[in-house]
């Protein structure tokens, strides 16, 4: 005869191993969380180099120690080119001169002596001093040799001749030779007959040169 106590224990086991699969198969029916996934910033492009702009060429001459073509920085002053030509000789005017204006590509800075502005106003560029007298084709170029602001071409010498458009300094110096060897000139369409200079250089100066009375 099968002992009661016994069975007992083996109904209590039974119910207990029925419980501990219950909650088995429960934990295995369970979603698992997703794994958790670190993902490292993507990283940005550094920025590109900046361009730095190139030097200006200046065109320093007149009464400074070595006239010459300098390459100066682009945000340089006139000061500074004054200074790459050596600064300005004994001879030189230096109240005409702006030394803070700002260079610019292709400027000239042309230094007159004091034997220069003597004779006769001076004859330079507007951003290096201002002075009435009539624009050289809007290029800020400012020549008064007389009352009414024109470059006269019969007394005009090779400084004053060279601010008109056009004009460089040795074509200046022809047109002072043309008239030591022919006389004055009568008209001021007479200068075509200085070599260098034609019809279409001609329009460029005709509106700032006289011949005075």
């Amino acid at each position: 005869m099968v002992n009661k106590n016994n069975i007992l224990s083996y109904l209590i086991v039974l119910f207990v191993g029925i419980i501990v699969g219950a909650g088995s198969v429960t934990l295995a029916g369970r979603v698992q969380p997703a794994p958790i996934v670190i993902q490292p910033p993507q990283p940005t492009a550094a920025p590109g180099p900046t361009s730095t702009p190139g030097p200006l060429r200046i065109f320093v001459n007149g009464a400074v120690a070595a006239p010459a073509v300098y390459e100066l920085p682009h945000d340089g002053i006139v000061q500074d080119a004054i200074a790459r030509a050596g600064g300005f000789i004994a001879e030189a005017d230096t109240a005409v001169i702006n030394l803070a204006h700002p260079l610019q590509e292709g400027m000239q800075i042309y230094v007159p002596t004091l034997a220069e502005t003597a004779a006769q106003p001076p004859i330079i560029s507007e951003p290096l001093v201002r002075s009435e007298g009539v624009d050289l084709d809007g290029g800020g170029e400012t020549a008064v040799t007389n009352e009414g602001g024109l470059v006269d071409i019969n007394e005009a010498g090779v400084a004053a001749l060279d601010t008109l458009p056009g004009i460089g300094p040795s074509t200046a110096e022809k047109i002072v030779e043309y008239r030591e060897t022919n006389g004055p000139f009568v008209s001021i369409d007479e200068i075509m007959s200085v070599s260098g200079i034609g019809p279409a250089k001609f329009e460029q100066i005709q509106p700032f040169i006289t011949v005075g009375e």
